[in-house]
């Protein structure tokens, strides 16, 4: 029955900024097995894990965007990328691209969001890589208008370009479209192929088709070059 009540701790309670005693707002609100963290205000990481760690927690729910009600948040994502916390849920940049929600990632963008972040469960890919090999077009605009280099490689050593190029059954043209606009290098190599050099050998006419309109030269004779 006890784990059925509603119970409210206080985290901190200081406007505007932490008091020497007393971080800024936020609470923890444990119900029948679930914790949710309402309201991250500076200083409040440190009380939380008191009764919960990042990782145990089912929520984080911010009432507004003041830093005295989200500055913590920071931190947390810091600690959910490189300290010793496994998230159950990808994180909220990551989950958007995956969803191909444009408008989310520009807001969370805006937010802050670091749109060069390394994603995915090992950490291995990124959001540019991630929406081209997804076709996530719009995606993929929103990324290069925040500034992500379009030959950022990501931690497995693969171009988006290449992905865009390859991935699904005839790839991305769209997006294939929008790398190279933003100036993507149409000769740069992953695992020692260009983008048309995969996209021949996987017997994808169309793409290759496009990337030669576009001015990929032709492979030559020999092995392919390193990267």
């Amino acid at each position: 029955m006890g784990n059925d009540l509603l119970r409210l701790t206080v985290l901190g309670s200081a406007p505007p900024y932490p008091a020497a005693d007393n971080p800024c707002s936020g609470y923890l609100v444990s119900c029948g097995g679930g914790q949710v963290w309402v309201d991250a205000g500076s200083g409040t990481l440190g009380p939380l894990q008191r009764h919960a760690r990042l990782d145990e927690l089912d929520a984080i729910w911010i009432s507004h965007l003041h830093a005295d009600h989200c500055a913590d948040l920071l931190t947390a994502h810091y600690g959910a990328l490189y300290a010793d916390v496994r998230l159950a849920a990808p994180i909220p940049l990551e989950e958007a691209v995956r969803r191909g929600r444009a408008a989310e990632v520009a807001r969370l963008v805006a937010a802050g969001a670091d749109p060069e972040q390394p994603i995915g469960e090992y950490r291995e890919t990124t959001p540019l890589c991630l929406a081209a090999a997804s076709g996530h077009t719009a995606v993929v605009r929103v990324l290069l208008a925040a500034g992500v280099h379009p030959d950022a490689r990501n931690g497995l050593g693969h171009l988006p370009l290449v992905l865009a190029a390859t991935a699904g059954r005839a790839g991305h043209p769209a997006a294939l479209d929008l790398l190279l606009d933003a100036g993507a290098d149409i000769e740069a190599r992953t695992r020692g192929r260009t983008a048309l050099e995969w996209a021949d050998g996987f017997g994808l006419t169309e793409t290759a088709r496009r990337l030669r309109g576009r001015g990929a030269r032709p492979a030559g004779a020999g092995s392919p070059q390193p990267e």
